[in-house]
Parts: C-alpha cells; structure tokens; sequence
C-alpha cells in the first residue's frame, strides 16, 4: 500500500480543496421532479450509525434513522436510487457486528420498500458503473467525506474524485439540515480541474484501487481465521481454553440469546420502548460468542436469494436482533434471578422459547444440549460488574412547566378552544411572581427600553428629502426623475400619459359583444363625423408618403428582395390608413412574383424565401383587407399560387383559367410540395395569430385579446384575481391599468406593486415615470420607492413599488395604518416567489393581510386553483370582518366620533370575489437547439421536444401541457410517424394536406397548426394504449439528437460560440450562468477573444503610427497653448498669429480625426451596435457609474457589446446593462438567475451555458420565456450548452412547481403581530389583521392537525415572550420588545442579542480606553465583532475543512468561540428556551398519530400488537414508563427518554414526527454545532477577517467565499451593526452610554472599510 500514498494523498487533498468552497444550499430548488440523483448507501450507512443517539446493537433505530432520512427526500419531492457497491462490503470485515447490518438494510429496501436500490456494481471504477452515469446522468452523488475507518475513506473518496470525473456532482452527507420544503446541504461541483486530474493519472487511481480491495479482502481472511480458525471438538471441550466459552457457559449464552428472540415476536413496540437500560459492558470472553454470532447472521443474509424455498417472510429484516434487550435479559438472571427474584415468562412466550430451544437442540446432532429450563446453569458473569449497572431514571421525564395565564383578545380569539385543556399556573406560583421584577442592572436605568423605536421605514436612506428648497439638491432631484424617465422609455416605447383625476362612473362589460342598434344622441352623430374628416386627412397624408418612398422601395426589392421588403415592412408597420397598406401589399406581391420568376429561370436548386415572402404578402392581402379585393387583385393572387404550384387553391380561388401560355411553363417553377406541407414546414413562426379585430376602448394602443380584456374586467369590478400566463404575453398591462384607474379616481387611493427583487422594483418604478404624469397638490408623488437599501416618496406617492419584506414592515406597523386604510388595489407579480427559498412566508403574510382587492400575477404554477381557492377562504375572511367593522363604524360615526374621517374601506364598494385567469399561449415559437463540439468547432442540432419524452411518461402524465411544437416540428413529428409505421391506419387522414382543418385552406392559421398538432398528439398516445409501445419508441428515438459529451475545458470555448451566433444573426442574446465568478469571466474572456482578434487584424504599423500622432497632437497642443498664453499678455491679436493659430487648430482637429480612424474598433471585433445609441446618451450611462465598484469593468465590456448582470451589482450597475441591452447597443449579455426574474430584457436567443441545481424547471421556463422579442422576433431560439442530454430532456418534461405552505410563525412574528394588535391606530382593524396572518397560513388550509400544531406553537411563543419579559400578560410589549422586533430579520440571533444587552455584558466589555474618554481600543472592537460573528451572518463550514493542511494568508478562517462571560449566558439562554419548548412538545405530542408513530416511515413495517400482560418478567424488565411523550418510540429502544430532548443538537427524528413540528423552530442558538457524524463544524470567520484586515481578495482565497458573495454578506453585517447603534441610540438617552458609543465607532469603521473595496 505504501507506493500507492502520494496518489491517495492528492487525492484527499483535491477534496479538501473544494471543501471550503462547497456552496451550502437547497438539493431541491422549489421543484424537484426534474433532478435524479443518487445516494451512496455505504455514506448512508456510515452517517446513521454515528448518530449520538443510536446505541450499538440497536438495530431498529438504526433502521428507523435511515427511513426517516429517506422518507424526508422523498416527501420533499426527491427522485433518486442507493447504491450499494460490492467492493464497498471489504470495508467492514474489522466490523463484524456492520456486516449482517448492511446486508440486512439492502434487502430490507429492496423487499420492504418502492426505492430503486442497486447492487450490482462491483466498484466505482468499473465500466458498467461509468455506462449507467452515462445514461441516467444523476445530478449529483450523496456521499460521505469520512468514513468509519482511514480505509473507507479511501473508498469514498475514490468514488468522489471518479463521479467528478463523470461531471457529476457531489453533496455531503454530513452537515445537512432540513426544514417542511426543503433540504440544505453542502454541494461540491465537478470542475475542469477535477475531471482533468482523474484523466491524467487515471492509471495510478486504478491501480492504488486495485491494491487497496486486496489489502481490504485479506481482513476478512484474518478476522474469520482468529474466530473460527481454533473451533475444532477438542477445544470446545477443554474447559479452560481461554479465549473462548465453555460448551456449558455457551449453552446458557444461546438460551438467554433465544429468549430474546421470543420476547422480538411477542412484545409491541409501546412496551419495548419502556425497556429499562443496563449500563454494564459485556465480559471479554462473551465478545467471541457475540461476533461470531454477527458472522452467522451475515452468511445466512447473503445467501438468502439462494435459500428462496425456505419462503421467508422478510417484512422483520429491521428487527433481527437488539443487543439491549439481550443484556436487559441476561442481567435480571445473572443477578436478579440469582438473588432469589423469580418472574414467570407468561404462558405465551414459555410455549414458544420451549418450541425455539428444542428445535435448536434438533439441528444440533453432535451432541445433547440441555433442557429448556433453567436459563442458566453455570455460574459465569457474563456482564462486568458496574456500581450502578441500570441507568438512572429519574431525569428522564420532563416537567410540564404548564401556562402562565394570559388575557388579550387576539389569544382567546385564536386559541381559544385550547385553553380549556391546558395546565395552568396559580397566580402565586414563583415563575408568575418573577415576571413583575424585571431583572433590569444599573446601567440600564436610564435606558427607555420602552420607547417605540424608529422602524426600517424611518431608518432606510431616503433618496431625496422632501421638504428641502436647496437649489443644488433640487436640481439633482430633477435629474433623478429625467433619468428614471429614459430608463422607462427604454423598458417600452410607450407616450407618457396625463392622468387627471374624474368621478368614477360604472363600466360596461367589454367584454361582451355590443348591441348595434342603441340610438345615436346629436351629439354622438357630430363626433362620428368629425372623426370621419381626420381619417380621411391622414389617409390623405399616408399616400403622399407612399408615393414619395414608393419608387425607392421597389427599386431595393428588384436589388434584394430581402432588403426591400423589410423596408416595405417597417412602413406598414408606421402606416395606419387600410387602403395604403392594402396598395404596398399588392405592389410587394408583384415584385415577389417576378423575383421568383427570375430566380426559377436561372436556378435549378430553388430558394425558398422568396417563395415564403410571396406568400407572406398572399396571407396579409387575403386575412386583413378581403373587403379591398377586386377580381383582377384575386386574378393576380390565384397566379403567383399557380406558379408555386398550388393549383387546386388558385381554381379555388379564381375557377377561370388562368391564360394557357402560363401553365406550361409553370412546373418548372412550382416548390414540389403541397401548400400545407409548404407553410408549415416554412412559414411556421409567420402564420397569422388570432387575434381580435374590434378594440376596445379601454386600450389605446393596441387590441387585447380575450382574456387580457378579461384582466381588465376584474379592474373594474374592483375584484380580484390570479393570473397564470407565459412571460412576456403581456400580462402586465393590467397593473398599468389598475394603476391608472386609481390615478383617475382621487388623489388619495395608493396602489402597491409588491415586485421580488430591487432590480424589477427600479424597472416597474422607471416605466409608472415614464407612462404617467399628474398634477399632484404640493407634497405629494405619483410613484415612489422602498427597498430595503433606499426609499423615496414612499408614503406620499400614488403608486408604490416595493418588495415584500418591506411592504410588510409598513403593513405591520402599529402607526401606519392609517395610510394603509389608503390602499385601494395591490399587485403582486412573480408570485410563485410564495414557494421560494427566501421569503417565502413574506408574501403569505402580505397576501392574507391586505384588505383591498389584488392581482396576482405569474408565468409558472401548477396548482393555481389550490392558491386561487386559499386566497378565496382568506376574502371571505375579510367579508365577514368588513361586515362586523362597518356596523361598529357606522354606529361610531353615527355617535359623531368618525364624521368627518377619510373614506373608509367600507365606503369603497369592493367585490370579494378571486378570479382564477388562465392563459396558455406564447405569442412567438421557440425552438431549442444542442450545440456540440466537434474537432475543436462547435455545432449546433435541432432538438425536437418530443425527444424529451418517454413512452411510459407519456402513458403516466400524457404530453407536459405547455410542451408545444413549432409547426414545422409537428411536420416532422408526422414524417417520423409515417416512416417508422408503415402500415398505420390514420396516416392518410392525418397528412397535412388532407387533415380537416386545411381543406382548401390558402391561408394555414397559428389556431389550425395548433389543432393538428394536438390531433397527431392524441394519435401518438393512442399508440402507446392501443399496444404500438415499440413503434412510438422508435418514433421518440428517431426524433432524439446524438448525445455529443465533449471532454474539452466547454467554459473555454464560450468566445467561439457567440462568435458562431453573431455568424448566425442569432444576436442579441442572454447567456445564463450561475456562478458569479464564472459569469465575470466569460465576459472577459469574450472581450479578450474580441481584443485579440482585432490585434491579429491590426496592421504591423498602425501601432506605431498611432504612437506618432499622440506624439504629433502633444506638440500642436502645446504650441496652441503658448500661442494663448502670448494673446492674452498682449491684449490685441496681430492678424499673422490669428491665422497661424487657426491653421493649429484645424491641424490638431485633423490629427483626432486620423487618431480616432486608426484607433477605431472595426466592426467585426466588436458585438456593440453603435447605431443604437446616441454618444451623449452613452456618456450619460457611462457617468453613473463612474465612482461605483464594477463601473470601470462594465464600461470596458460594454464598450465591445459585453455585459454581465447577478445580483453582487449594485442597481447603477445593473440598470447600466439592461438600458444598453434592451437600446441594443450591448448585444452579449452573461447573467445568473437574477434575470429570470421578471426583468424585461428580451431578447433573439436564449442561451443555457452551464449546469447547476439552479437550472431547474421553475429557472428554465422563465429564462427560456426570455427569447422571441414580441413584436421583433417571430421565433425564439433557446440554445443548451454543455448541459448534459438528460438533463435538457428532465428540463423540458417536468412540471413547474405546485406551491406549498411554509412553516408561518416564528417568535419575533409572533411579537410583531402583538405589538400591531395592541398599538395599532385602529385597534379592531389591527387585531383583524392578526387573527388573518394566524389563521390563514397556505400549510394549514384545509388541514386541522396542522393548525392545531399552530395554534400550541402560537401559545409556546407568548409563554416565551412573557418569560422573558417582551411582553405582559395582557399581550402589551413590554422591556426590549421595540428593539427584538427591529432586528427581526436575524431571529434567533435577536433574541440573544437582547439577552446579552438586559445581562450587563455589553456593558462589562465596552470600556473605553481611559475612564472619560469616548474612545475604545482595537481588541474591544475585535472581541465586539467576535461577538456579533456568532451571532450574526453566520456561515458553517464543512467538518472536513478542519484536517485541512492548507496555510491561510490574511484570515484566520475559523471563528473563536464567544468569550466566557458571553458563553455562559447563552448556554444559560438555551437551556432555558430548550425546556420551554420541551415542555411545548409534551403539550403538543397528544396531536401525535399513534398509530403511524409504532410503523417505520418508509416501508410502513407495524410494531403495534396486543401488550403481554401476563408475564411478570415483560413487567419487570419494562417499567420504565415515565418520560416518554413527545420522544419517538423507536428512539426510546437506545434508552433515550423526553429528558434527551434537552440535549444540544437533539435530532429532528428523536420528537415525534407526525406532529410536524422540529427543533428548527426553538428560538436556541449553539455556540458549537456537530454534524450528523459528530464532528464540529466551525463558523466561517470571513466578518471579524474582513475586520482585521480589510481585504476582499483575502476572504476570497482563504475563507473560500466569492467576491461578489463576500461582499454581499460584509454590507449584510455592516447594515445589522448600524441598525443596533442607531436602535441603541434611540433607546438611551445617556449622550455618553458606553456601549452606544462603541457600537457607533464600530459602525463607522466597519463602513469606512467596506467602501475602501
């Protein structure tokens, strides 16, 4: 083995290399039906059995670990098989009592449960396992980073550097967390450098493999020779042989052994779990016995499959053997029994032991083995002597602290029906009298913990301040808007509007078809004919232009068709006026005609285009303007259809023959191919939408279709709705349009635009500039701004755009309810955000406490009813309250208290109806596309939808509903049917030429391909149920691309594939990365790629003449300068040294001129089109982003048609890049998933350029929605690079995500909530809005156990709030609530925080330098932010990185601990909340489902059954009946009692698990967190780093951070430090308080340093 350690040592510290940098994130991103992936079961294995937990020997806990684990991937969505490696099983022959372990849990999942488990791969080296890699392509591999022994290790490790060498991925087993939707983990990506480090010592790897199994295969020789090797008769009967049992003593040992297998069939697990626990250990000489026993088992388990005719029943394997039990058993008749306690076994268990023993004794024929009874017959210990041999029970239950009583509305209105159930305590009870003094030192008596505090709304920056008059500061507010107007215009070439304010009056459903004949009023005639005049004035005005532009058209189209008729096009689309465009129409279809005429003559292979465009022009003339067409126009058309060869469709037309002369010659001219065929196949993305002709009048300037007018319905009726439509089929327009209804009604309504990310709310704030202006009183705004970076206007504006975090801030304000009162309609857009990763609970809160109506937008759900019908129950809510509150108000406001109060919500006649409005139509095709690498060039196929697909998913789910094809797909999809099938019944009826809604069609329509396409997808599925399986196989492989995997660095190729689509005109496009790093640098490699290009290009002098002219300008400009100087001394210019000066100047001019040539970018090195903008509007982006980090970098990529955008932007940056994208100068833009979301920045292709768990179904569509520019491009093109083919296929069949809830409360929610309900302007209205966010929640609609659970928790919050004074019993915020409520975006880091502050720690540590000073030292501050580091921002690094030998240059990496002082009182923190929540869960365990708690969770094995009452010894040996409540039974069977759940780090699957509630939501923090395998992970100590040496570049190569990252998470924790200083400050009024003082200076340094990078 020795030889082979350099390469298993590089091999280790290739892992741990990637270690630190492995990216902590969600396995399931929102969705996960589209992953597959693959667990490595030995890691399983490996990671369950080092639970603390799980005692040696217990095997149905083990086993109930690893179910639960299982059972959470697959609740969560998870798609995946074990792997059990053959070589894997060598690594546990040291480890005998592992093996029948393992061999019991394969055939366990294999027989017991649905998981695909495979075994039949030899090793991670083989080449049947590299083929499956290949065809299942998992996302990633589920693997340990340590195993059981410094050999396993080995093994995974080899498994992990091979899968990396196959690109796929790695996740850690350990160090995972889990919450209700989601599983964290650590994900390790297959580099270029891993994939190439196993390619280039491939040989090394498999030899040191090789060599490793030979060492591992010689343990298992030893370990059996050392057991059995001396079993021979003689020695069994010599007594004395040491090392081994005595026949006799082994005969005792295999009674007691069978006795416990007995007790396994009879007692239920309710009973086992009671089992008391014997602490002592075995005796040495038993150990044999018990391995021995271990290599039975596993012989018997391995050959199971051969022994099938034994037909055993294998439900059990889970159960096989408990080591406990055994000792629990042998104890009671080693001591107890012999002591004289004699239990009998109960008649039931004694028949069967007695049955057991005498079978044994049968199988044995050697020799005689005694009778049944007695048990034990030699004297032999078999346990070691211990002084307290069975563990103490006393600790184990836990005192049910019981309630302290509370009396608030909200409480008794929500929970309520609880109460009465619930233990609580006297009013003299010492926990109820320690509430009134609060435990408050000296230092803080002049501290006004009390006072309301400024909220986030005060604090965030306020962009321009209101109310100042300063001449410098307006002007600057002027340029603000002038600009945020040319933002808007660049986002939609829409005219602003003047909104003016008018009464409302009721409108019409537009939706509905007029009736004609209503009587015209006088007036209504006058209008109608005034309208007549100006129509015919502009007719009048559009054919004099034609007249003057037409000459010059023609003569192009004789030039280049293609050139001309573009032109052509642009003029139509200007052109209004039918009877000019009908003309150009006709005069294009003339040129087209004659173009093919010539073209037919001289070519023998034809050009279709000119075909296409001919019958362009046919489709306008004959679907837009029939009424124009006379019999010679219809003559003309029905010939150019004669010359393409479509002569039944021109005798359709026009029956009279067209002249003979014509006809012979036309064959030469006609395409071939019918004219169905011919326009599917050709003219697919140009065939005409449906689209409605009558407008409407609410929509100036376009015509809306169906449902849009549907959208705009609901506005008027005040109702509300959730609308599901594609990306960019123009469903926005509503919230324009409810907007502009509210600007129309008064000057007090608001309208809130709740958008996810600060770069959509400053698109959605630019357009609202941009589209409306109103004359507003002084003060007052039509659109403002809040995010959580800047605000402006935002309470006295018309129209506010936010983000959710902040619009709930403002909603849950206690003293801002009176603005909210002014909110008539909210719009919420991409809100399928409701089931993000971040925030998600956010929108749920805002979604139920919003009382006006609301439009809910997004492009991808897939349960909209189930969110349609919650959002239905929570309206109904507010009907009901309305009612209530609008009696109350109206008898108040009779009573003259609200006479003159503002238009309330129940003056404004609002519909509580929910509109579910479904849309499923993109307006342009997409088509996708695969590129591959071949000879170091790169190729692009075609790739078919239906390629994605399977036989049997077709058969499951039928075809995905928004899997649509292009039309000249489903003509390919028929040509395959027709080909592979040749007999097929329908082929005739289903070809294009001859399918129904064709007949004689000329014009083929979007709605017809449409329909074909859905017949030929019925016919394909009735292949699949009507038994043709194996032909549609063929079909779906015929139509499948080659799988092309390249090993070349793909990332390095990246400049060659937008060069091959600029080649391609498939220019501008998005090119989507997720990596920030990787997203940086493949713009700067393309801007390289360009810079080289045009040096290759450069002629070999033109650098030095261009040194000479800078050389050539210098001294002209000097010589101009002097001759100034000199005019100025002398006052009058002598005429001579004017014209000299002159002559300079025109030099110098001429000399730029020649500069700017030579230096000039030629055209083929850059992708800018610098036609797009104007210079000074480029300058004007360029300054804003002078001083900015990034701005430098953008500004020299955008220079070469470059730009990259993710979210480390800041937004100058990012709006930079979007203006100069959607102005088309930048054409190249590389982006992470920041984009998808909803920012408009269309574009021609859409391209996908690296893989990652990001990329999922949900990222896909909005991405790819990108493509296909309404109004510019008909076709979309959507382009894989370097993604696997599996992968694009998962991505194009799955389904978008369905929303679930999340977990909807948490602590400082609670208090929030409290503080609204009792301080709020409008007490009732605030306690309705309370009672709706706790009784809504999406996770328990429609499920009562689950509110339930809510409702205990809710409890569990006040009795905590209470106990630690945030609030009173009345449900008052009492002490520091203000300031925990504040800092809610860091729970429970708050709460600690606060309990330091109230504890006199802050206080103990802040002192400054000499008593008097306002100064504090360097190790103050470093200790302060050592403490805030553990609190705050905090970032768990992987075990593993612990061993690593790597040396840190600037940073130190890992975070101390806390200081003393500070550790003790957070251990003391969490002990307090551990037993508050404990006692929580002791309340909330009777909402346990029994039944399903005594069944394992996977494969639903049952351990119910009836008790053994009559056996004194079952009573005797499980009486420890105390304790266990709210703890899993299973989990008791290690002797674990409700007392662990104590214990820091107690693991989700020890509590109950149908009561759903987990540890994740006790408010504890450890200071030390272990993983699953025990080991410490440390905390990322990348603030206190930063702080110490100011370095980004530092985090980057020592903490493993991205730079982009780092800096998010440094402004992160800046903005927490200033929030508590300014927080603190507000609280004290002491001027010189020390830890105000200290937090300020802090704050101030940590910011100065933050923007020195």
């Amino acid at each position: 083995m020795e030889e082979h350690m350099m390469i298993l040592e590089r091999m280790s510290q290739l892992i741990l290399s990637a270690v630190p940098k492995a990216e902590y994130s969600s396995l399931f991103n929102d969705f996960v039906e589209s992953e597959f992936f693959l667990i490595d079961g030995d890691s399983l294995l490996a990671t369950c059995i080092c639970e603390k937990s799980l005692k040696s020997g217990q095997e149905l806990h083990f086993f109930y670990l690893v179910e639960c684990y299982l059972m959470d991937l697959i609740n969560k969505g998870g798609q995946f098989a074990i792997v059990f490696f053959q070589d894997a099983e060598y690594a546990y022959f040291n480890f005998p009592e592992l093996l029948p372990l393992r061999t019991a849990l394969i055939l366990h999942l294999q027989h017991n449960t649905t998981i695909d488990v495979r075994t039949k791969f030899s090793g991670c080296l083989s080449q049947e396992w590299e083929i499956f890699l290949e065809d299942s392509y998992p996302y990633y591999l589920i693997v340990a980073d340590e195993g059981l022994t410094h050999l396993q290790t080995y093994l995974f490790n080899f498994l992990i550097t091979q899968s990396w060498a196959m690109k796929v991925n790695i996740v850690l087993s350990s160090g995972q967390t889990s919450d209700i939707l989601r599983l964290y983990a650590y994900l390790m990506p297959s580099m270029y450098k891993n994939q190439k480090f196993f390619k280039e010592n491939k040989e090394k790897i498999e030899s040191a493999y090789k060599t490793l199994i030979k060492q591992l295969e010689e343990c298992r020789t030893l370990a059996l020779e050392f057991l059995f090797g001396n079993l021979n008769w003689k020695n069994m009967m010599e007594e004395e042989e040491s090392n081994c049992l005595a026949l006799q003593e082994m005969e005792d040992l295999c009674k007691l052994h069978c006795l416990s297998v007995v007790f396994l069939l009879h007692l239920p697990l309710s009973q086992r779990a009671c089992a008391r626990v014997i602490t002592s250990h075995w005796t040495k000489n038993i150990h044999t016995f018990l391995e021995m026993k271990k290599w039975c088992e596993y012989f018997i388990l391995s050959n199971i499959n051969i022994c099938e005719f034994w037909n055993l029943n294998l439900i059990h394997l889970s159960d096989l053997s408990d080591e406990l039990l055994l000792k629990n058993i042998a104890f009671y008749y080693e001591n107890e029994n012999a002591e004289g306690l004699h239990s009998n076994l109960g008649d039931a268990i004694m028949k069967d032991y007695e049955h057991l023993w005498n079978t044994v004794s049968k199988l044995i024929r050697k020799f005689a083995v005694g009778k049944p009874f007695p048990l034990r017959t030699t004297k032999l210990s078999f346990l070691e002597k211990n002084p307290s041999p069975i563990k103490d029970t006393s600790k184990e239950k836990i005192p049910n602290l019981g309630f302290i009583s509370m009396s608030c509305e909200v409480v008794d209105k929500f929970v309520g029906n609880l109460l009465k159930d619930l233990p609580f305590l006297k009013s003299d009870d010492p926990i109820v009298t320690s509430l009134v003094k609060q435990k408050e030192f000296n230092e803080l008596l002049h501290w006004h913990s009390h006072r309301p505090l400024s909220d986030d709304y005060d604090r965030t920056k306020c962009q321009f301040d209101e109310k100042s008059r300063d001449p410098h500061y307006l002007r600057s507010v002027q340029k603000y808007h002038v600009f945020q107007r040319f933002y808007g215009n660049s986002l939609e070439s829409v005219s602003s509007k003047v909104v003016v304010t008018q009464a409302v009056k009721p409108k019409n459903n537009f939706s509905a078809p007029k009736n004609k004949k209503a009587h015209e009023t006088k007036a209504e005639i006058i209008t109608r004919e005034n309208k007549k005049r100006l129509f015919a004035k502009e007719e009048q005005k559009e054919e004099k232009k034609w007249s003057v532009l037409s000459f010059s058209i023609e003569e192009e189209m004789k030039e280049n068709l293609n050139s001309g008729i573009k032109n052509l096009e642009e003029f139509l689309k200007s052109c209004k006026s039918n009877s000019v465009k009908f003309r150009v129409e006709m005069v294009a279809l003339t040129a087209c005609l004659k173009a093919w005429k010539e073209h037919c003559r001289g070519e023998t292979t034809k050009d279709l285009n000119i075909a296409v465009q001919m019958m362009r022009r046919i489709h306008s003339l004959m679907e837009k303007y029939p009424e124009l067409l006379r019999e010679a126009d219809q003559q003309l058309i029905a010939k150019c259809l004669k010359y393409l060869g479509f002569d039944e469709l021109a005798s359709s037309l026009y029956p009279t023959q067209v002249a003979r002369d014509d006809v012979k010659k036309t064959d030469k001219y006609s395409i071939g191919i019918g004219p169905v065929r011919f326009q599917l196949q050709y003219m697919g993305h140009y065939l005409l939408r449906d689209e409605r002709k009558d407008p409407d009048p609410r929509v100036q300037d376009f015509i809306p279709d169906t449902w849009q007018r549907e959208l705009l319905d609901v506005v008027d009726n005040n109702e509300s709705a959730v609308i599901v439509a594609p990306t960019s089929s123009g469903k926005t327009y509503a919230s324009y349009y409810c907007m502009e209804k509210v600007l129309k009604e008064s000057n007090e309504g608001v309208v809130v635009y709740v958008a996810p990310t600060k770069a959509l709310v400053n698109q959605v704030a630019a357009t609202v500039q941009n589209r409306f202006t109103k004359n507003l009183p002084n003060g007052e705004a039509l659109c403002g701004v809040f995010t959580r970076d800047y605000r402006h206007d935002a309470l006295n504006c018309q129209v506010l755009i936010t983000v959710p975090a902040c619009f709930e801030i403002l909603l849950l304000a206690p003293h801002r309810q009176t603005w909210v009162k002014r909110i008539r309609y909210v719009i919420f857009d991409e809100v399928h955000c409701l089931g993000g990763e971040i925030g998600a609970e956010v929108w749920e809160h805002l979604l139920v406490m919003i009382r006006c109506p609301f439009l809910a937008l997004s492009a991808t759900i897939s349960n909209p009813e189930h969110l349609t019908e919650w959002l239905q129950s929570v309206k109904h809510y507010w009907k009901q309250e309305d009612n209530t509150m609008g009696k109350n108000t109206a008898f108040k406001r009779n009573a003259g208290r609200y006479a003159n109060s503002p238009k309330d919500y129940f003056q404004i006649k609002q519909s509580y109806k929910v509109r579910l409005v479904l849309y499923g139509e993109r307006y342009n095709d997409l088509e996708k596309h695969i590129c591959s690498i071949k000879h170091h060039d790169i190729y692009f196929d075609h790739f078919h939808p239906c390629a994605a697909l399977t036989t049997d998913h077709i058969e499951k789910y039928g075809f995905p509903s928004d899997l649509t094809l292009s039309p000249r797909e489903t003509i390919q999809l028929y040509d395959t049917m027709f080909q592979i099938w040749e007999s097929w019944p329908r082929a005739q009826e289903l070809d294009p030429e001859k399918f129904i809604h064709f007949k004689n069609k000329i014009v083929v329509k979007k709605l017809d391909a449409r329909k074909y396409e859905e017949s030929l997808k019925a016919e394909f599925t009735s292949w699949i149920k009507n038994g043709h399986t194996e032909e549609a196989k063929m079909v779906l492989r015929n139509l499948s691309p080659e799988s092309v995997s390249s090993s070349e660095n793909m990332i390095r190729m990246f400049p060659l594939l937008v060069e091959k689509l600029r080649q391609m005109e498939k220019l501008p496009a998005l090119f989507f990365l997720f990596s920030l790093s990787d997203v940086e640098q493949t713009a700067q490699w393309v801007r390289r790629f360009l810079k080289q290009k045009q040096e290759r290009q450069r002629p070999p002098e033109a650098d030095k003449e261009a040194h000479d002219m800078i050389n050539k300008l210098r001294k002209v400009q000097k010589s101009i300068e002097k001759q100034k100087t000199m005019y100025e001394k002398k006052q009058k210019i002598p005429r001579k040294m004017d014209q000299r000066l002159i002559i300079h100047e025109a030099e110098h001019n001429n000399l730029l001129k020649i500069l700017k040539k030579n230096l000039e970018i030629p055209q083929e090195c850059t992708y800018a089109n610098q036609k797009a903008i104007d210079t000074e509007t480029l300058q004007m982006v360029f300054d804003r982003v002078k001083f900015s980090r990034k701005g430098a970098v953008l500004k020299a990529l955008a220079g070469r048609g470059i730009g990259y955008h993710h979210s480390s932007l800041s937004f100058k940056e990012k709006q930079l890049v979007e203006i100069l994208f959607r102005k088309g100068f930048i054409r190249v833009v590389t982006a992470t998933g920041t984009l998808a979301l909803g920012v408009n920045m269309p574009c021609k292709s859409v391209v996908f350029a690296q893989n990652s768990i990001y990329l999922d179904a949900l990222n896909y569509r909005q991405m790819s929605g990108r493509a296909g520019r309404r109004g510019q491009d008909l076709l979309g093109d959507v382009y894989f690079f370097d993604i696997p083919l599996p992968k694009i296929e998962k991505l194009i069949k799955s389904n978008v995500p369905e929303l679930k809830g999340q977990f909807p409360l948490g602590i400082t929610l609670v208090l929030r909530l409290m503080l609204l309900a009792s301080k709020g302007d409008d007490p009732e209205d605030a306690k309705a809005k309370v009672l709706s966010v706790l009784k809504h929640s999406l996770l328990s609609f429609k499920k009562p156990r689950v509110m339930e659970t809510l409702k205990l928790y809710f409890l569990f919050s006040l009795q905590f709030l209470v106990k630690q004074g945030y609030l009173d019993q009345e449900g008052k915020p009492v002490g520091f609530a203000g300031l925990v409520s504040h800092l809610h975006y860091h729970e429970p880091s708050n709460l600690v925080f606060v309990s330091f502050l109230v504890k006199g720690l802050f206080h103990n540590l802040c002192q400054p330098t000499r008593k008097g000073s306002k100064h504090f030292s360097q190790d103050v501050m470093e200790k302060l932010v050592l403490v805030l580091a553990n609190l705050f921002g905090r970032r768990l690094l992987p075990a593993k990185f612990r061993d690593s030998t790597v040396t840190f240059y600037q940073s130190k990496v890992f975070l101390d601990d806390l200081p003393e002082d500070f550790n003790d009182a957070l251990h003391e923190y969490n002990m307090d909340i551990t037993k508050d929540f404990a006692s929580f869960l002791l309340n909330v365990a009777r909402l346990a489902d029994m039944k399903q708690e005594y069944e394992l969770p996977l494969s639903k094995t049952n351990f119910t059954g009836k008790e053994c009452e009559d056996s004194e010894l079952v009573s005797h040996l499980m009486n420890c009946k105390e304790g266990r409540v709210a703890i899993s039974p299973f989990v008791c069977l290690s002797g674990n009692s409700d007392g662990d759940l104590l214990q820091p780090n107690t693991p989700n699957h020890a509590i109950l698990r149908t009561i759903g509630i987990n540890h994740a939501q006790a408010p504890v923090l450890w200071s030390q967190i272990f993983d699953n395998q025990g080991r410490r992970m440390p905390l990322n100590a990348y603030a206190l780093d930063f702080y110490k040496h100011g370095s980004l570049t530092g985090l980057v190569q020592d903490n493993g951070i991205n730079e982009g990252a780092a800096y998010q998470l440094l402004k992160d924790f800046a903005l927490t430090i200033k929030s508590i200083s300014v927080s603190l400050r507000e609280l004290c009024e002491n001027e010189d308080d020390n830890v105000v003082l200290a937090f300020e200076q802090l704050s101030d340094t940590f910011f100065e340093k933050l923007k020195a990078v």
